[in-house]
């Protein structure tokens, strides 16, 4: 069976279990009251042990003149409308045998792609274990959904530092201290190899780590903007760690590759070592994420190193409303740049962002409307730089 066919018999295999679970909750007294949450659909069992939610997700984008960050000099002279189906997802998770082993299953629908298979175990808040493939939870901004940013689409540091989606296994909590006791943690060891990657590529092995403060002693929710309206000041600071060794210099949704400058590499060509900061924090309306990140990455089959740094900045306010189902209006704005070699700072890139969300139903269904300004100075010492226009619609069902 090729790889095409296998695709269309998980689709058609997903398809029938709903089929199934719809046709059992009609059978039953309450039909009418099948259930929906904010994670769509929701299937139990009436012992509690079983639980599953579907959920549809579609994003489109309207983009002059392009929709990509310019990465190189041919990028800036292309100018086209594009209109895109940014992203077509089909999400599965819950529970089974019991309440704390829960799972989770993302599917790209347009790319054909698993993105998310996992399994954790939860039975205590200090200590959780979870298997299989993920975005690896190393900084905010990746981590956050797409569907949940404040802005249209992650920033340009995001293809020089994101670890992006791994297999592996992960320990993490929440040490629910009094006050400003308060902390999260993630350790993790991962192939390092990217996303769909079966084995790592030697016997080296990516390690994350990731260590939160939450000083109000409450957790912030990994979602942009402040559409709740949180009374008191809810904020966090992090540090987080990544090593590893493998043919690539970065990873993205679609797997390992290479960043400007890089040949492809061996098993095993390149080091990596990664930290990064960040903080963020909501109170009335008004919200803000920071982050810095700095990157070395080591070619030990040329012997060469080479440093890199960047940092990101946004904030937004949403206008409170009298009625709190009511639509809401936010702002929102963000400045990136980061230094392809720290050791020669005539080389940047830069993005001025300003854009606007209409929030019809929260994060699950809402339009975006955003400017960018980008700069980038390249080796032929040519300094390049262009504006983006794009309009956005986001749904969840």
């Amino acid at each position: 069976m090729n790889i095409k066919a296998k695709y269309i018999v998980f689709l058609l295999t997903c398809f029938m279990c709903t089929c199934n679970a719809l046709a059992a909750i009609n059978a039953s007294q309450d039909a009418k009251d099948l259930p929906y949450g904010n994670k769509g659909f929701i299937f139990q069992h009436e012992s509690g042990d079983y639980l599953m939610h579907i959920e549809f997700r579609g994003q489109f984008r309207l983009a002059y003149p392009t929709d990509v960050d310019p990465i190189l000099n041919t990028d800036y002279q292309k100018e086209s409308v594009h209109l895109n189906i940014r992203r077509a997802r089909l999400k599965v998770g819950g529970h089974t045998y019991k309440t704390w082993l829960k799972y989770y299953l993302e599917y790209e629908l347009q790319s054909t792609s698993l993105l998310d298979f996992r399994l954790m175990y939860e039975k205590n808040k200090a200590l959780k274990i979870k298997v299989g493939q993920w975005k690896v939870q190393y900084n905010r901004e990746r981590i956050i959904s797409s569907g949940k940013q404040q802005t249209m689409e992650r920033s340009i540091l995001t293809r020089a530092f994101t670890v992006d989606r791994q297999q592996g296994l992960s320990i993490f909590g929440h040490l629910e201290g009094q006050g400003a006791a308060n902390f999260n943690y993630w350790a993790s060891v991962f192939m390092g190899t990217g996303r769909g990657a079966t084995e790592n590529d030697d016997e080296h092995l990516m390690y994350m780590g990731r260590l939160q403060w939450n000083p109000n002693g409450k957790v912030l929710a990994f979602s942009g903007s402040d559409i709740e309206y949180h009374e008191t000041l809810v904020m966090l600071l992090a540090i987080g760690g990544v090593t590893n060794r493998s043919p690539y210099t970065r990873f993205s949704q679609g797997g390992g590759g290479q960043l400007e400058g890089f040949e492809d590499g061996v098993s095993g060509q390149y080091r990596i070592n990664q930290m990064m900061q960040e903080s963020a924090g909501k109170i009335k309306g008004f919200s803000w994420q920071q982050e810095l990140h700095y990157k070395q990455i080591n070619d030990k089959l040329n012997k060469h190193r080479t440093e890199m740094m960047g940092h990101l900045f946004q904030a937004g306010y949403a206008f409170k409303c009298k009625e709190a189902s009511k639509d809401k209006l936010e702002v929102y704005g963000r400045q990136a740049f980061y230094y392809p070699t720290i050791k020669d700072k005539s080389q940047y890139r830069s993005e001025w962002s300003l854009g606007m969300n209409y929030f019809i139903v929260g994060h699950r269904l809402k339009t975006t409307g955003e400017l960018s300004h980008i700069n980038s100075q390249f080796e032929s010492d040519e300094l390049l730089s262009g504006w983006r226009y794009r309009l956005q619609l986001d749904i969840s069902f």
